[in-house]
């Protein structure tokens, strides 16, 4: 299954929220969104600086990722900055691709 890291960031009524439930509750929340498409949690994690959580998910596909994203941001409380994440062989896969590609002013 595709892994996806989301840098999770509060808004102030989200802040708030982590404040007074706590932050198991947080993730609590977070593996329930995964788990309803289709996904899982690999890990959770706060963090100090411009991004509050770092969550790296097991999700079926870009739509499962996008829907997640969406969900949460539409929500107020965070947005959610999504990166998918390519495994070794993946890369390997890819550069053994023959990509025909013209470089700028060429």
């Amino acid at each position: 299954m595709p892994k996806y890291l989301l840098q999770t960031s509060y808004t102030l009524e989200g802040a708030k929220g982590l404040v007074s439930k706590g932050g198991s509750a947080r993730k609590a929340a977070a593996q329930a969104a995964a788990e309803s498409v289709g996904g899982s949690l690999e890990s959770f994690y706060f963090a100090f600086g411009d991004t509050d959580v770092f969550v790296v998910a097991d999700l079926p596909d870009n739509s499962a990722a996008a829907a997640l994203a969406l969900s949460v941001t539409s929500a107020g409380g965070a947005t959610v900055r999504t990166v998918v994440l390519l495994t070794p062989e993946e890369i390997d896969a890819a550069t053994g691709k023959v990509v025909q590609y013209t470089p700028p002013g060429v």
